[in-house]
Parts: structure tokens; sequence; C-alpha cells
């Protein structure tokens, strides 16, 4: 039997904490809670998680300051972060900070555990999921292994952050064709969020950052104009 996803709450409201333990719970899945950031981090110390549901606005150290030292940090687990802020401005901030989803606060209870479920079955892929290809591509000196999510330079390792691996799992799972601002969201983010299609076009910047020469002038991560973006590669068997 397969065990509940592991969930790890930061809110420093009591109230909506307590709600956010007992919802999600109700709904099959095994959560904790912190107040702060110093309990935050013990808890990652000692347990390891799924997802982490990070409250913006909280204590000395605010979500987006929190979101960007776990990632320098390496630690890569889904975060779904919530804030009283609506400004689309603030959203592409969450995310460029690392965050994967962004959820503004009021919102429907049903609609956070939608976005969970979708997190949790992006992290499923980049952990090597059966319903991700096997197949390698080959672009200049990189290699990326899809069904293991690995990419190599010149045979070497690279560190990628999860969003890039998944956007570039998404474009290489398709080689060599357009593939569009929508089907890249469905695949690298699910569809059961708003997120703007412009989060896609800030992801594929930092892919690029990564994996061409000049990003300005990209070998690689193409633009399909009034399609969406393809990645020029060699397949191997």
């Amino acid at each position: 039997m397969e065990r509940p996803a592991r969930i790890i709450v930061l809110d420093d409201e009591a109230e909506l904490r307590n709600m956010l333990l007992r919802f999600l719970r109700g709904h099959g899945f095994d959560v904790r809670a912190a107040e702060d950031s110093k309990r935050l981090y013990r808890y990652l110390e000692r347990e390891p998680f799924d997802l982490l549901v990070l409250d913006l606005m909280i204590g000395e150290e605010d979500g987006l300051e929190i979101c960007a030292k776990l990632r320098a940090q390496g630690e890569t687990l889904p975060i779904l972060m919530l804030t009283a802020k609506g400004d689309p401005l603030d959203r592409v901030t969450g995310l460029e900070t690392g965050a994967d989803d962004y959820l503004a606060k009021p919102f429907l209870p049903r609609e956070l555990v939608a976005r969970i479920n979708a997190l949790l079955r992006r992290q499923k892929m980049a952990a090597g999921d059966v319903t991700v290809t096997s197949q390698r591509v080959r672009f200049g000196d990189f290699t990326l292994d899809v069904g293991k999510q690995e990419l190599r330079r010149a045979g070497e390792p690279l560190e990628i952050h999860s969003a890039q691996m998944l956007l570039l799992v998404a474009l290489a799972s398709s080689p060599n064709r357009a593939v569009s601002r929508d089907n890249l969201l469905a695949r690298a983010r699910g569809r059961d969020h708003d997120a703007l299609d412009r989060s896609i076009d800030v992801q594929v910047l930092r892919l690029r950052q990564i994996v061409e020469d000049d990003p300005a002038k990209p070998r690689f991560i193409r633009t399909v104009w009034g399609v969406g973006y393809m990645l020029a590669a060699d397949v191997e068997p």
C-alpha cells in the first residue's frame, strides 16, 4: 500500500495553521506544521517531506527568503506559496525565487488540495515515474537522460533546479517539434493552477542561461513564433 504524502506547513497564524492541519489530514495527507522558520528547518533536518506549504508573509524571515535559502541549500521538495497578495508580479517573484506554485488568500480548500496533488504528480515525474519516456537526447555537448531526469555536459552531471529540469524534460519528450505554452504548462506545472503564461517564458530564459552559449541567440531551446518552444536535439536509441 502506498504511503500517504508527507506535507510540512509553515504559517505563523495559529488559526489558519490548525485549519490546514485538520483539512489536509482529512484528505489523507501526513502533515506536520511549523509556526516559524526555525521550527521548519528542524523538521526538514529530521524528516523527509514530499511538499512544503509556505506562507509568504511571516515573522523575521518571509516566505521568499525561506524559499531562496532552501533552494540555495539544494532542497528540491515542491513549494506551494500562500499569500494575501494577488498582484501578478508577486506571483512571478515567487516563482523566480524557487516556488513551484502560488495560491492567493482567500482560497477554496479544495483548490489547495488540487494544487498539492498536481505538484506531487510533477514530483513523481521528476523522480522517474513510468509516464516519462526513457529516451536520451543530445544537444551540443549536453546529454539528457529523460527517464532518469539527469543532465550531463561532456559526461559530467550538472545540477539544475527542478523547475528547469521539468521544462527541459517536457521539451525533450517531443524533440525537434514545437510545443505550445499551454502544453508546457500542462506537462511541467499541472493544469489545475492559474500561473501566467509568462512564467513559462521566465523558466525558458533560465534554462537558456544554463545550456546556451548566448541565451539571446539560442541554438537548442528555440522559439517557434506563434506556437511556443522547441528543443533542437538528436535522439539516441
